[in-house]
C-alpha cells in the first residue's frame, strides 16, 4: 500500500471530505476510472495520428497493448 499527500485548496478538501471522497475505497475507484478515460483518450489520439487504412505494425501494437492494459485492469477490479 502507498500512503500519497496532496495539498489542496481548503473549500475543494472540505467538499470532498464532506462528499466521502477521501476513503480509500473511493480514492481508488475514482483513480481507476481516470486512468480508464485516458488510456481512451491515448487510443483516440493514436487514431487521429493515424488513421485505419495507415496501420503500421507498430501502431497497432501499441493498440494491442493498451487494449491488454484496460482488461488487465479491469479484471482486478471485478476480484
Amino acid at each position: 500500500m502507498t500512503t500519497v499527500q496532496i495539498d489542496l485548496p481548503d473549500q475543494l478538501a472540505q467538499q470532498a471530505r464532506s462528499a466521502g471522497l477521501f476513503s480509500p475505497e473511493k480514492m481508488e475507484a475514482i483513480l481507476r476510472a481516470q486512468l480508464r478515460r485516458e488510456a481512451v483518450e491515448g487510443l483516440r489520439a493514436l487514431h487521429a495520428r493515424e488513421p485505419i487504412e495507415e496501420l503500421t505494425p507498430e501502431i497497432e501494437q501499441e493498440i494491442v497493448d493498451i487494449v491488454r492494459e484496460v482488461r488487465a485492469e479491469r479484471r482486478r477490479n471485478s476480484n
